[in-house]
């Protein structure tokens, strides 16, 4: 029993000298998106909506540049994976990347 009370008052002792503190949890939401994803019949349709809109609107794609190539999108999803920690499977970036340049760049209507 004391050993469990100078457990307990150590605890305590140690959140007190580190500021921590009880917090209870608090969660965000935003606005309803008013843009969606462009559906599409390539296989990076599915990935973007699994991946890309978990974390932002749809509008960051729709507001690139038109007349992006290929490679910016490839270096922006790269930079989503490598930089944001997006979770997108290294198999997935060539599909993703078709769609987003195909969609939202300079391949449209492509």
């Amino acid at each position: 029993m004391k050993t469990t009370f100078l457990l307990a008052a150590f605890a305590l002792a140690g959140f007190g000298a580190t500021g921590a503190s009880f917090a209870t949890v608090k969660t965000m939401q935003g606005p309803p998106d008013s843009v969606m994803l462009t559906p599409s019949s390539l296989p990076g349709y599915a990935i973007a909506q699994g991946h890309c809109t978990g974390c932002h609107s749809a509008e960051y794609m729709a507001y690139q540049p038109p007349n992006a190539g290929r490679a910016y999108w490839d270096a922006t999803v790269h930079k989503m994976k490598n930089v944001f920690n997006a979770p997108v499977d290294d198999a997935d970036i060539p599909a993703l990347v078709d769609y987003l340049s195909h969609t939202y760049g300079n391949k449209q209507g492509k």
